[in-house]
């Protein structure tokens, strides 16, 4: 049973550390990709410390690891929890200002510095669960950073609650605060051998009860397209501008299916995600993504097919066609391996939680993670409307989130 008279100290850590801006560069080809990072990572580090993880420290890439060690006499298999500390490139992550909503009634909310942006209950089913609750926002300013620092607030308060109730018996635990998650790379320098974990969960979910083991498989595709420039004064019947051409590429992409804003559940699509160029050079970045891994060469030759159609419009005119493997489906190694998914959903039940089992339409550190040889699942963490201004979690949710890491530490031990 958890100790009904904890106090809990995930919302303070957490209302710290959304103070750090900690936003990373999706332009950057450092690692990480911003310095700022460190700053948050290494106060981490100092933090777990202080609590008695005598092995904590920040690596030269920014990875935060950690060890709380095992207090029982099984030979219990090592488990990690991970979490990440950069936020989306997509907002300013700033000069954060929190605000607490005590006592949620209902209703959108409204947020007080740009009284445009609206938390609106339609398009938040799960606020309609939270009458009574306190929920935290920004002032409308910026992002708020609870993807994923209330993952990392409670991770650093479920380490706290177990080193003060050493009554609870656990086998290892592994802890680890990675930079570059929001743009693809948190994985890129992870050291799985000195991670030491067999099994981890990531702690980056959304809805309470959520049990992750499926994600999008994933690649990017870089289109370019060739032109021919000349002064346009003397372009008369030589100038290809390549720009017109990707415009024409992008006109003939389908309007009713295979984009972001016309599928949802299990349906796949391709998403151009930004557009650069002049005459003479113009560049398509697009990510492509399906559950079955199968799908992405179909949707990739389908651009392809259509690239072709485009410039033979254009004579003249080239492309280039570059695809960029970038995560695949983690259920294809989860399944793999049952306990590690059956032992959170434990946990949750053990909690009156109605665990969630559902596929991500999306990725997750985990999905690398469970093919670099360390099977990950993600679980909640209560955050909601990512990468935006209407940001907001529970703080009800991010206790119980304390909670449920708890459970599962203490599960994998009962069940060695």
């Amino acid at each position: 049973m958890f100790d009904p008279n904890y106090k809990y100290t995930c919302v303070e850590r957490f209302l710290k550390y959304v103070k750090y801006d900690t936003q990373s560069d999706e332009d950057s080809q450092s690692f990480p990709s911003s310095d700022k990072q460190k700053i948050l990572s290494k106060d981490l580090a100092n933090e777990l410390k202080e609590l008695g993880l005598a092995d904590a420290h920040m690596d030269e890439y920014g990875y935060v690891m950690a060890t709380l060690p095992s207090n029982s006499s099984k030979d219990v298999p090592t488990i990690g929890f991970i979490a990440h500390v950069d936020t989306s490139p997509a907002v300013s992550g700033a000069n954060v200002n929190p605000v607490i909503h005590r006592n949620y009634q209902g209703g959108d909310i409204v947020l007080p510095k740009d009284k445009t942006q609206i938390i609106k209950l339609s398009e938040n089913p799960d606020l309609k669960s939270m009458t009574g609750f306190d929920i935290i926002t920004t002032d409308g300013t910026t992002l708020l950073g609870a993807d994923n620092k209330c993952g990392v607030a409670e991770i650093m308060d479920a380490v706290n609650y177990l080193l003060q109730h050493p009554e609870v018996k656990h086998g290892t635990i592994k802890i680890c605060f990675t930079p570059d998650e929001e743009v693809g790379r948190g994985t890129e320098k992870f050291d799985v051998k000195k991670f030491g974990a067999k099994f981890a969960y990531t702690v980056d979910g959304q809805t309470r009860g959520e049990v992750e083991i499926e994600t999008f498989s994933a690649d990017a595709v870089v289109l370019t397209f060739h032109g021919k420039n000349i002064h346009p004064g003397y372009a008369k019947d030589i100038m290809i501008n390549s720009v017109k051409v990707a415009a024409s590429f992008i006109e003939s992409l389908p309007k009713d299916k295979l984009s972001p804003e016309t599928t949802d559940k299990r349906e796949g699509y391709v998403h151009c995600v930004s557009i650069s160029g002049n005459e003479e050079q113009t560049v398509l970045k697009f990510i492509i993504r399906d559950f079955v891994t199968l799908k992405l060469k179909e949707y990739e030759d389908i651009l392809k097919d259509l690239a072709e159609k485009v410039v033979a419009k254009y004579p003249g005119s080239k492309y280039n066609f570059e695809v960029i493997e970038q995560y695949r489906n983690m259920k294809e190694i989860l399944d793999q391996h049952p306990e590690v998914e059956a032992n959170a959903v434990e946990a949750m039940e053990r909690l009156g939680v109605v665990p969630i089992k559902q596929a991500i339409r999306g990725g997750t550190d985990g999905a690398r993670l469970s093919f670099m040889g360390l099977p990950t699942p993600n679980i909640f963490a209560g955050e909601h409307s990512f990468h935006s201004k209407l940001e907001w979690v529970a703080i009800q949710d991010m206790e119980l989130a304390v909670k449920c890491i708890v459970e599962i530490a203490k599960v994998w031990e009962e069940k060695a």
